[in-house]
């Protein structure tokens, strides 16, 4: 059964750090960071409907004129989340434009920007082309646990840890997939249509079992139609899998306190993006640069059981030869090479 999301670095392990998640069969992506975002084409980034920023550095954030500059007449909204003081920040970087003639595009574009601080609730702003893109408050939004973001299909957590200013690490999950048992559906008389795509959100959303679904379809006697219920067809057509959770980690420190947060949230994730940007030789430049060594990583990863890991953030003093931090990486996260339980 193919995964709802297809994860991919936006660069190179030596180029800015960021993740693009694409929605198969959808006209729909996310981004975790948001530096240099050159290597994405327009079409991609017009396929964004949220993009969650660690935290503002330069390498994290610097792409954000790159974005508004593609959608700018384009595309009607986008939604930005980052951390403690986002909102000024997404104002003042809006604010060092000059806005006289954006009024008159015929596609408004609304920026809502959301800000995470380390307690309480998501505060909540909106700027639009309409008024020169003028701050306007928006109501903030409770948070119910460290799940700052949920559709019907999937929904984002996230947690602090600590770079000598705060920075968030990132989970996405997919929820419960749904497989069309094809060979019971046979069985049934029926065959795929639209109604399965009904079914299929009614499930995921939580409708009632006694819920009505029309189901239609077209064979070789002609047009057919019947109405079940979900409960009825969910267990006639439908095979469940838990969904995919992949885990975005950069720019930290490695301490005790960052490791456990870290569990807390992402435990047995299946795929794990995370940063090496040192090898354990230089850990005392590691520490300066409050940032993590190849072998921390792995060992990071070994820690929460993930079951993939895809190292990024290199130093360029490392050009030329990655794969000694690839190698490092390895070995911690195998567990050859004394990696801490």
């Amino acid at each position: 059964m193919r995964a709802l999301l297809e994860p991919g670095l936006v660069n190179d392990a030596f180029g800015d750090p960021g993740v693009y998640v694409d929605f198969r069969d959808e006209r729909r992506a996310l981004l975790f960071d948001l530096g240099d975002i050159s290597a994405l084409m327009p079409g991609q980034l017009m396929r964004l409907s949220h993009v969650f920023v660690s935290h503002a550095h330069m390498d994290h954030f610097s792409g954000f004129d790159h974005l508004l500059r593609v959608l700018l007449g384009r595309k009607t909204s986008i939604v930005l989340y980052g951390g403690p003081g986002f909102l000024a920040q997404v104002e003042h970087k809006l604010r060092a434009y000059t806005w006289n003639v954006v009024h008159r595009y015929a596609v408004e574009l609304v920026i809502e920007a959301r800000e995470l601080p380390l307690q309480g609730q998501i505060q909540c702003a909106r700027f639009s082309t309409r008024s020169g893109f003028a701050r306007e408050p928006a109501p903030p939004i409770g948070r119910c646990g460290e799940v700052v973001h949920e559709e019907t299909t999937f929904r984002v957590s996230a947690c602090f840890v600590d770079h000598d200013t705060p920075c968030l690490a990132y989970l996405i999950e997919e929820k419960a997939r749904l497989g069309v048992a094809r060979d019971r559906l046979a069985a049934l008389g029926m065959t795929t249509g639209a109604w399965l795509r009904e079914l299929k959100h009614a499930v995921l959303s939580g409708a009632a079992d006694d819920t009505p679904i029309l189901v239609q379809w077209r064979d070789r006697q002609g047009d057919h139609a019947l109405t079940r219920h979900v409960g009825e067809l969910r267990h006639l057509v439908l095979d469940t899998v838990p969904g995919q959770r992949i885990g975005y980690v950069t720019d930290l420190r490695y301490t005790e306190a960052n490791v456990q947060a870290l569990s807390a949230l992402m435990q047995g994730v299946d795929l794990l993006f995370i940063e090496s940007v040192f090898l354990d030789v230089d850990k005392a430049h590691g520490l300066r640069k409050n940032h993590l060594t190849a072998l921390q990583a792995g060992q990071i990863a070994r820690r929460i059981g993930a079951r993939a890991v895809v190292p990024f953030h290199f130093s360029p003093r490392y050009h030329g030869h990655p794969a000694a931090l690839l190698a490092e990486l390895q070995a911690a996260w195998s567990g050859t090479a004394g990696a801490q339980e």
